[in-house]
């Protein structure tokens, strides 16, 4: 089918295309990096350029289009609460657009299917472990609120018959596709192999590290995309939990001195009141599509996310 990736160029995006193309999809990519900037090389057979919440540049990206994985958005927890409003209009607000302009473009034909990278943020920290998809939503930040919003306009379009949905509440990034793995340092293994590559002296840790959080390898994730965009299913909106392997900040450090030969110094930060656990059930995408982990061990996605780290600094 002709599929529309929103974000081809960003992380995922990057290992989505290439699951698509190489499952025969013809893969159309919208980014908002400008005209004269670069692109990487994606193997997609056209690039649109523009906003998600410019309606026009949507309409010309969306025509012909029978499938669409959306995956623009902003996606930082910690700048989500400088900057609410923005995450607001771009997260939800550029997934209302992006549906309004699908409606247009497919008005009359068969209804497209729709895949939204959605996150785990929406359920905020429940007790019950692990977290299945029935849970009640309840998220603790601004990025969780907008991505919640965004779930629900999937889910009130779909239940119209206007678009077959599904929603993939991801889990933990990280691991890397074709040299390019997760750039946002924020995040814990970015960090960790970037700080064992002697970027930044040492890493910043909250307690003592026993927290744990789960993992997925993004080209496993890419998987769960193109299966949920095949899948034949009578259901008009599904929600599927993405995450593999549950793994503590501590088990982490380990991994990455291990992986890499390096060390990474660890400065102790006084804790935080954070969940002790969030780890996924994805015992209903199994079931439905499947879908199990194949590269998500915490040794290749360290491995992966250094492999990067290690060419860059060469």
């Amino acid at each position: 089918m002709r599929v529309l990736v929103t974000g081809a160029y960003g992380f995922v995006g990057n290992a989505v295309v290439r699951r698509l193309a190489e499952a025969g999809h013809d893969t159309v990519a919208l980014t908002h990096r400008p005209a004269d900037a670069p692109v990487p090389e994606l193997p997609v057979s056209r690039v649109f350029r523009g906003d998600i919440r410019d309606g026009d540049a949507l309409r010309e990206a969306l025509e012909g289009v029978q499938g669409v994985c959306h995956l623009a958005a902003l996606t930082r927890v910690r700048e989500s609460f400088e900057r609410p409003e923005e995450y607001e209009a771009v997260n939800a607000g550029g997934t209302v657009t992006l549906l309004d302009a699908l409606a247009a473009a497919s008005a009359g034909s068969q209804a497209p299917t729709v895949v939204l990278g959605s996150t785990a943020a929406v359920y905020g920290a429940p007790e019950h472990q692990p977290i299945g998809e029935d849970t009640v939503p309840a998220p603790s930040n601004p990025y969780g609120t907008s991505k919640l919003a965004a779930d629900r306009a999937l889910q009130a379009r779909a239940e119209t018959g206007a678009i077959k949905a599904v929603s993939l509440r991801c889990f933990n990034i990280s691991g890397a596709v074709s040299g390019k793995g997760d750039a946002d340092e924020s995040r814990i293994i970015p960090k960790a192999v970037a700080v064992a590559a002697g970027r930044y002296p040492q890493l910043e840790m909250n307690g003592d590290g026993d927290a744990v959080r789960d993992f997925v390898h993004v080209d496993d994730l890419a998987r769960a995309y193109v299966m949920a965009l095949e899948a034949n299913t009578p259901a008009s909106c599904r929600v599927y939990n993405v995450g593999a392997t549950p793994a503590s900040m501590r088990e982490i450090v380990a991994t990455v001195e291990r992986v890499t030969g390096r060390g990474v110094p660890v400065l102790h930060r006084p804790p935080q009141p954070e969940p002790p656990r969030l780890v996924a059930d994805i015992s209903r995408i199994t079931a439905d599509l499947g879908w199990k982990p194949e590269r998500s061990s915490l040794e290749q996605l360290v491995s992966d996310a250094w492999s990067v780290v290690s060419a860059d600094s060469h």
